[in-house]
């Protein structure tokens, strides 16, 4: 069911970028940036075809509802393979339209006549999406014994992997009328809160050397060459930040106890249950994930930032310091264009199937990659629907951070492409092995990065940067996800107060970074801005799970190359037919045994070895 608006996959590894360069014409030197072609899915907000669409929508569902509600027990399952395949051609419709909708909201969040549009698009969408609703829920009232004489027909069994999906909410769906309830009031409750917090962030400016900076210039001084800019940045975020932090804990304490509510109703106990049920994964193999990353903080994270502070002359590093560059690090800026054809060489490297997808994203201009004020500050790749493409948005800078970047959204983008054959309501692929693709191509990017110098100091400045990099895919996101935990658990017990919220912060932070970085002052407001907890809570672990997964898969094929780029490429042309056990069998790994996460870790503490050494 399209249920607006449908969450983007950022990149953790676009958490801080440097500034463009310019050149002395005051053009910037990184070559033209490209811009979206969103054609082709609408021409514009008025267009008549987006009109269409929306109306043909209405008449298909209201001619569906009255075909179908209440008659699926008695039909064949036949004919019940025919109903799922009208529901998901109705279906992708509006995940097509709210996409078009989306995307050109995150290219201006600021402007509030898109604003107006996405909104009353999400509304319309969502009313329409109403009259479909009665079918997953009468699907997953019918007999296991009577589903499976339907599923026989051949029109049924395609679907098998989405009756699967479906019926794995049953234990925790309610009273038609109630779920017809929740369903009507998300534009104007938990999407309205998440709109509040995108307006607001977008918003905000920060005064930094006479200039009043967006969130993403912001955060872009994080990474100067300069201590006192990236000082200066790190203070003035934190300053405004905690300005706002009023508004920040109101759209939290409001989320969460919305989500609690909920969450009751439907019988999961835990905070992270329902995620851990859409991601198709069991709580215990997260448990093993999350275990196993905090018994490895000491030696990741808190080894690496003693390093790290050794090499810039200090005994503890100044949180503002957390993702300098290193001292004698080489400063290159990369070009659109060399950032391109490093991506694509990499992935052509290792199949070349791979690279003629992904250049398809640059050839067709699928890509958005200048920055600009009141553009979403992160990156992610939509999958539109299978009838059209994916789309990537980034802020290009120019840095090695950059070119990874670009690596990790290409690789979803890839991965969105090779599932959409298997259709609208099959292709989309659980977060936690969304992320495979995307780290994939991120080490790809960074073997043929690090094949190719031979420099001592840019060796280590590529390897450091790679350390970096996982250290804020897998040690940040659990420390995130365990900030939400404790939220979510602390606000069962009533409104928690913003000074709490970062007392929670600091604590998880402190404990996962470690003892060589001084968090203190305004650092105690950084969570205010991390978008996975209010868009998607508990998301964030799918970083981690994907990180550690993509490590034993490399592991895997560097031990064992042959053949293993076709099992690959079939593990994601199944987009979201198949569960984690059965994709990772042809690769002989289990991510239910503790074993797998750490062989998964071993690669990060391999790196922090060589970098010691």
């Amino acid at each position: 069911m399209t249920l607006p608006p449908a969450p983007a996959t950022h990149s953790p590894v676009a958490e801080t970028r440097k500034p463009r360069t310019k050149s002395a014409k005051g053009k910037t030197a990184l070559g033209p940036l490209p811009r979206w072609n969103l054609n082709d899915l609408y021409s514009g907000p008025r267009s008549d075809r987006l009109a269409r669409d929306l109306g043909r929508a209405e008449r298909q569902a209201a001619r569906f509802e009255r075909s179908y509600k209440g008659r699926l027990s008695r039909m064949s399952g036949k004919r019940l393979g025919v109903a799922v395949a009208e529901f998901e051609a109705i279906d992708e419709i509006l995940g097509k339209v709210m996409s078009y909708a989306g995307l050109l909201h995150a290219t201006n969040v600021s402007d509030p006549k898109i604003g107006q549009f996405y909104q009353t698009t999400a509304e319309r969408a969502n009313a329409i999406s109403t009259r479909l609703l009665f079918f997953t829920l009468e699907l997953n009232r019918l007999p296991e014994k009577t589903l499976k004489q339907k599923l026989r027909a051949p029109e049924l069994k395609r679907y098998a992997p989405w009756v699967r999906d479906a019926r794995a909410w049953r234990a925790h769906e309610l009273a038609d009328d109630m779920e017809k309830l929740l369903h009507e009031k998300a534009p104007s409750g938990r999407a309205a809160w998440i709109r509040l917090f995108d307006e607001t962030l977008a918003d905000l400016r920060f005064p930094i050397n006479g200039k009043m900076l967006t969130e993403a210039e912001a955060l872009n001084l994080l990474a100067n060459k300069s201590p006192a800019v990236r000082k200066r940045a790190a203070l003035a975020i934190g300053k405004v930040l905690g300005e706002n932090g009023r508004t920040f804990a109101l759209i939290t304490n409001t989320l969460a106890k919305d989500k609690e509510v909920e969450d009751r109703w439907r019988g999961f106990e835990a905070p992270a249950s329902a995620r851990n049920l859409s991601n198709y994964v069991e709580d215990e193999v997260v448990d093993a994930l999350t275990s196993s990353v905090k018994r490895a903080y000491p030696r990741l994270a808190h080894r690496y930032y003693r390093l790290k502070a050794k090499w810039m002359g200090k005994k503890r590093l100044d949180y503002w310091d957390r993702n300098a560059p290193l001292p004698k690090a080489p400063d290159r800026s990369l070009t659109w264009t060399e950032a391109r054809d490093v991506v694509l060489e990499a992935y052509a490297a290792f199949s070349p199937e791979m690279a003629r997808i992904a250049k398809r994203f640059f050839d067709g201009r699928w890509i958005d990659a200048a920055p600009k004020p009141g553009k979403d500050s992160g990156a992610f790749s939509h999958p539109t629907v299978p009838s059209a493409h994916p789309y990537i948005l980034m802020n290009y800078q120019g840095k090695s951070r950059d070119v990874m970047t670009l690596a990790h959204e290409l690789g979803h983008g890839v991965h969105q492409v090779l599932a959409g054959p298997q259709g609208n309501l099959m292709a989309d692929t659980p977060l936690t092995l969304a992320e495979t693709a995307s780290v994939f191509g991120e080490m790809m990017t960074f073997r043929r990065l690090l094949a190719t110098e031979s420099r001592p100091a840019a060796r280590r400045a590529l390897i450091a940067g790679k350390v970096e990099d996982m250290l804020n895919t897998v040690v940040r996101q659990i420390a995130f996800f365990d900030f939400e935990l404790r939220v979510h658990t602390a606000r069962r017990g009533g409104e928690l107060s913003a000074d709490e919220l970062c007392k929670i912060w600091m604590a998880v932070q402190k404990e996962s970074l470690g003892p060589a970085i001084k968090l203190d002052g305004d650092y105690k407001w950084y969570w205010t801005y991390i978008p996975h907890f209010i868009h998607s809570p508990f998301y964030v672990y799918a970083y981690a799970f994907g990180d550690c997964l993509v490590n034993s898969l490399y592991a895997t094929y560097e031990a064992k190359p042959d053949g293993f780029q076709a099992k690959y490429l079939d593990m994601l042309r199944a987009g979201g037919t198949l569960r984690h056990k059965e994709l990772l069998k042809p690769f002989g790994l289990d991510a239910a045994d503790p074993a797998f996460w750490d062989r998964g870790l071993a690669m990060i503490s391999g790196l922090i070895d060589e970098l010691e050494d």
